[in-house]
């Protein structure tokens, strides 16, 4: 368990944040630059000491202001990779990984060779950082943040200085640092795209304050993640895994709650780990049985809420088996369908509007 509590003042700027995770997880710190993300990892690594409050991890006190207890950053086993990779221009991407060896203050369990592995590095360990691409320099710097055996992995918008092609080169590794060694990570970022691939828990960050922080699936139906990301972007994240594959159709088949969704079968095979993003702008809501219609999913649930979201609009929750939707429907289509919490109702969602990303345990190693 990894718990925060600071308060700190930055001239005009006050953090005054707490949250709480489960150990291990991806925890992403999201929210508009300013909003004290960088702040907070600082005062978790030992950067930046709070005006008050108290950290630990796993029950040990890195920060008690009350207390008197403040951890040196090295004593604290904490690994950082930053904005830019930061490595020794002077030594090759082997004498960068070597640093972190020497940098361990723990009985070594991720080995080099297994860190070469995971983040293919094999290919590069001859090479200075000035003949690395920028993904390449962030799977180094990753790798030597590892190799110092952290306890806790820190990322400060690692891929923020990358371009498409690159962060999409680094985030399978990002996911098989999470899958495969289960290592805990406080992860920031600005992207949202990002956190919904990656994270297993959110902390919203708003202005200093935690605006909402808990599991991925809950955070993303919570109002303040429209604040901060958009209306459009407000829609139920699932965990599921695929159940079978057709050729045939070109689709997969994946449980969501009590039903079934099909999603395009691109990379996809049976039994694995997916994530799914089902948009409430593009889920539409019906109190009949679905018949003659072209849309292939359509999930049987309840109506568990019918929030405001302007004078003109609804959003629409429904439970459909042990899983939330979010459906945005007009102020009129709401009310002429009578739309109240207990009403049986269905969620229409087009094949193409889902997002599936393969992850988890059951994912293929890439």
């Amino acid at each position: 368990m990894i718990e925060v509590c600071v308060q700190h003042r930055l001239g005009e700027f006050v953090l005054d944040a707490a949250f709480a995770a489960p150990a291990p997880a991806l925890v992403a710190l999201f929210g508009a630059s300013g909003s004290g993300k960088t702040s907070l990892v600082n005062a978790v690594a030992g950067l930046l000491r709070p005006d008050a409050g108290r950290i630990s991890l796993d029950g040990e006190l890195l920060f008690d202001a009350a207390a008197g207890i403040d951890l040196p950053a090295e004593e604290r086993r904490l690994g950082y990779v930053f904005q830019d990779a930061r490595l020794f221009p002077h030594l090759d991407v082997r004498g960068n990984l070597e640093y972190g060896l020497r940098r361990q203050r723990a009985a070594a369990r991720i080995g080099f060779d297994d860190v070469v592995a995971l983040l293919g590095l094999g290919p590069l360990l001859g090479r200075r950082p000035r003949g690395l691409s920028g993904g390449e320099r962030q799977r180094v710097a990753l790798g030597r943040a590892l190799l110092a055996q952290p306890r806790l992995l820190l990322l400060d918008e690692p891929l923020a200085s990358l371009d498409v092609a690159r962060r999409e080169e680094v985030l399978p590794y990002l996911e098989r640092l999470r899958d495969h060694w289960r290592l805990p990570m406080l992860y920031v970022s600005h992207q949202l795209d990002e956190v919904l691939r990656l994270a297993t828990h959110v902390v919203l960050m708003e202005q200093g304050r935690v605006a909402a922080a808990g599991p991925l699936a809950e955070v993303v139906l919570q109002p303040a993640l429209g604040r901060l990301a958009g209306e459009a972007a407000v829609g139920a994240v699932l965990d599921s895994t695929v159940t079978a594959v057709d050729a045939a159709t070109g689709l997969a088949t994946v449980s969501a709650g009590a039903g079934r969704l099909r999603v395009p079968a691109a990379g996809l095979a049976p039994g694995m780990a997916v994530r799914l993003q089902l948009l409430a702008r593009e889920v539409i809501v019906a109190t009949q049985p679905p018949q003659g219609l072209s849309v292939r999913n359509a999930l049987a649930g309840t109506v568990t809420a019918v929030d405001v979201e302007s004078p003109h609009s609804r959003l629409v929750s429904l439970d459909v088996g042990g899983v939330i939707v979010l459906a945005r429907v007009t102020a009129l289509a709401a009310a002429e369908l009578g739309l109240a919490p207990g009403m049986r109702a269905w969620a229409l969602v087009k094949a193409v509007s889902l997002r599936a990303c393969a992850h988890g345990p059951g994912a293929p190693r890439r």
